[in-house]
């Protein structure tokens, strides 16, 4: 069944008018020439903590997720629901996403490559497969990308390349062939279609160090009320929305990168470093430099 999720429409400037809310749209990532399809366990992307998959973060290309075993919360865009066993996720690049992980969850993340004749959806979707042979079919899909990803052996980018169309090809059959249900209920559109402008503003902008505030002015609503809307949609508070995309990145780029603490604070949205090392702290019970160095 397909998520529903309302598109961005690429604006000049927020339009208020007629009570619409429209914000400009992120723009598409330019896709490497070298870049294949890669595959990495859910379970493998957990043993790095658990803000590798619950922390609000997104990819530049789009990703498939495949969860074969257990079950958890994940929220797309502002919006919160469950997912269980034999769920496939598919979410374009830069959808605003996380997801709890248990030790009874498994699968697989495909972060796939970002071209036309790929022609993944637009939109995100969730495919809940109740029938075992299609069960198999993707996970033999996958199974097949990960093993050339991991060979020696010549001409693998053409490979995984070859076997991603074939999944691209799987997936639009599959999801054409599924009901849609899952449409939000006409008193929550206007919820969520806030709450998904106010993700996709997030996404964009969060590298400034900018509040709550400064977002709501820009959708045309008081703080109040934008709390207020990603509660009921996501669970969470505008603030902690921002705060988890924020913290994700500061978390990725000390783990991943040698950038000093100074600059993370700088590129993760944070005014000075010194709010930054206290922000970590409150939210990680360490400080930067020693979620770093992993004390």
């Amino acid at each position: 069944m397909t998520l529903q999720r309302l598109t961005l429409l690429p604006v000049a400037d927020v339009d208020r008018s007629g009570g619409g809310v429209q914000v400009r749209a992120v723009p598409k990532p330019i896709p490497q020439p070298a870049q294949t399809a890669d595959v990495t366990s859910i379970a493998r992307m957990a043993q790095g903590g658990r803000w590798r998959t619950e922390a609000m973060r997104s990819y530049d290309r789009p990703v498939l997720i495949w969860f074969t075993r257990g079950q958890g919360r994940i929220t797309i865009a502002g919006r919160s629901g469950g997912y269980g066993a034999h769920s496939a996720i598919f979410l374009p690049a830069g959808t605003m996403h996380g997801f709890s992980v248990t030790p009874a969850v498994l699968g697989s993340m495909v972060r796939l490559t970002d071209l036309d004749d790929m022609d993944w959806p637009t939109e995100p979707a969730h495919l809940r497969l109740r029938e075992v042979h299609i069960q198999r079919e993707l996970t033999g899909m996958i199974d097949a990308i990960e093993r050339e990803q991991n060979s020696d052996a010549s001409h693998k980018n053409r490979a995984v390349s070859h076997h991603e169309g074939l999944l691209s090809i799987w997936f639009e059959r599959i999801h054409a062939a599924m009901p849609t249900t899952d449409a939000a209920p006409a008193q929550n559109a206007a919820a969520l279609r806030l709450t998904e402008a106010f993700t996709a503003l997030v996404e964009r902008d969060f590298r400034r160090p900018v509040g709550v505030q400064h977002y709501a002015a820009q959708l045309g609503v008081t703080p109040t009320h934008l709390t207020r809307t990603c509660r009921k949609a996501s669970g969470r508070a505008a603030l902690d929305i921002l705060s988890d995309r924020r913290h994700f990145e500061a978390c990725r780029l000390l783990k991943d990168t040698d950038m000093a603490v100074a600059r993370i604070a700088d590129q993760s949205g944070f005014a000075s470093p010194a709010y930054f090392t206290r922000a970590f702290r409150s939210k990680s019970g360490q400080s930067p430099t020693e979620f770093r160095l992993g004390r």
